[in-house]
């Protein structure tokens, strides 16, 4: 009995270390997602991303297409934004290298690139599981145009395609940024500093200052800006690209029709909240409008001087 029961305990051991072996040696192999059906240009710019914070599940063999905004600030990009992020599969995460120490150096900057391509930013835009398309805005004074070399080779590898967007009146947009310095500190509404604002009285109320420009010092402001845009797009003319105006956009709606083609996404009715603060003559949002006029008269910047779309 004795001999029965000794040989019956090695036998069960021997079934429970093949039965876990068994287990042990089990691997599921993940199914590779099939190539859509596109032109082969386009194959370097069509991504499959892993996220580590979470699963793509049923979208896992969804492609998404890599992004930038490239911009100026008050060109209208907060507004483009929102139109994008009310598309259902665009991801837009917004001015992320607004915080300086993500744009440091280039190591800084192509982890946290890395990190939104791979659906790992976590912001209220991120559709994660079944994103199409995932990007972000950036602008040109945010460690942009002082790292381009670095950032043009980190987007042609990746398969990022660019959106620049940029206003045709200089002069409107610089009221506009003198304006939002403005309210920084004033915090006309309530305490609380807006840049952008929700509501038919909010704007009004952040359209009543009224900026003094500087004359003097107004030729040189907008040559700048302009030699910096043309800087701009010179860096990064190897990418894929397209170029779009804030005013274009305005007036004709069908423009986000060639956004979301460009996109390769598909067509939706794009909608945003954001209420336009500065609207109708410029000759009534300046203190100083006289002294405006004349220094722009007779130059090549006369043109920013009428109004360019109406509202």
């Amino acid at each position: 009995m004795v001999c029965g029961v000794y040989i019956c305990s090695i036998c069960l051991k021997q079934i429970s270390t093949t039965t876990t072996a068994g287990f042990l040696n089990v691997q599921l192999t993940e199914r590779p997602c099939e190539k859509p059906n596109i032109e082969p240009s386009e194959v370097r710019y069509v991504h499959f991303p892993k996220p580590i914070s979470y699963s793509r599940a049923e979208c896992a063999c969804n492609p998404v297409r890599f992004f930038a905004i490239l911009s100026t600030q008050r060109s209208g990009s907060g507004w483009f934004e929102t139109l994008l992020n009310s598309h259902i599969n665009i991801s837009s995460n917004g001015e992320i290298f607004s915080v300086k120490v993500r744009r440091s150096n280039i190591s800084s900057i192509t982890e946290t690139l890395d990190k939104i391509y791979n659906l790992d930013w976590l912001s209220s835009a991120s559709k994660n599981e079944c994103t199409a398309a995932v990007g972000l805005k950036w602008m040109l004074n945010q460690g942009l145009m002082q790292n381009h070399k670095e950032i043009v080779e980190y987007f042609n590898t990746r398969g990022v395609s660019l959106i620049f967007l940029f206003r045709r009146n200089l002069l409107r947009r610089m009221i506009s940024m003198l304006a939002n310095s403005y309210d920084r500190e004033a915090k006309q509404l309530n305490g609380t500093h807006k840049s952008h604002v929700h509501s038919p009285r909010e704007a009004e109320i952040l359209a009543q200052y009224k900026p003094s420009i500087n004359a003097t010092l107004l030729i040189r402001d907008l040559k700048q800006v302009e030699d910096t845009v043309a800087k701009a797009l010179q860096y990064f003319n190897s990418t894929r690209h397209t170029i779009f105006y804030y005013e274009d956009v305005i007036k004709n709606r069908t423009k986000l029709v060639d956004v979301l083609n460009f996109l390769k996404v598909p067509q939706r009715d794009l909608r945003s909240r954001q209420v336009k603060i500065h609207k109708g003559s410029l000759s009534e949002q300046v203190k100083n409008w006289d002294e405006v006029l004349k220094t722009l008269k007779g130059t090549q910047y006369e043109s920013f001087l009428h109004a360019d779309y109406q509202i």
